[in-house]
């Protein structure tokens, strides 16, 4: 299967009453994407970069923000060095961390903080299952 399947089928499917993430990827520890939905937002190695070092050393973004494309996300309650969750409006993004990869999904109403965590944390999990 390939990566861009991941994010079509799994990432942006739907989440209930016809609705699904906002935008999605899969992106490689070292910042390379590996498979994203159009609508992903164009980010800085340096936004990636911070990410990374939030799961290595957690609550290193808490003071700052999450920043991707631009948007800054309020950090709120994650799994330290496993899943990091941020709130922006009536929206969010949830990032998963597995051996190789993250999985991102943003999301904005009517989809919950709980139906994007669900579907990005369910496929971390699977890939982290498998080596990935």
């Amino acid at each position: 299967m390939s990566w861009q399947t991941y994010v079509d089928e799994h990432l942006m499917c739907d989440v209930g009453d016809g609705h699904t993430l906002t935008s999605a990827a899969i992106i490689g520890h070292d910042g390379s994407v590996w498979a994203k939905s159009s609508s992903f937002p164009n980010f800085k190695p340096e936004e990636i970069t911070a990410i990374i070092k939030d799961f290595d050393e957690p609550g290193s973004l808490a003071p700052t923000g999450l920043h991707l494309g631009g948007a800054k996300y309020m950090v709120i309650q994650g799994e330290a060095g496993a899943v990091i969750r941020g709130k922006k409006g009536t929206g969010g993004i949830t990032v998963k961390k597995t051996d190789q990869a993250m999985i991102f999904g943003i999301y904005d109403e009517p989809v919950t903080p709980g139906q994007c965590n669900m579907v990005v944390e369910r496929l971390g999990d699977y890939l982290a299952e498998q080596g990935l």
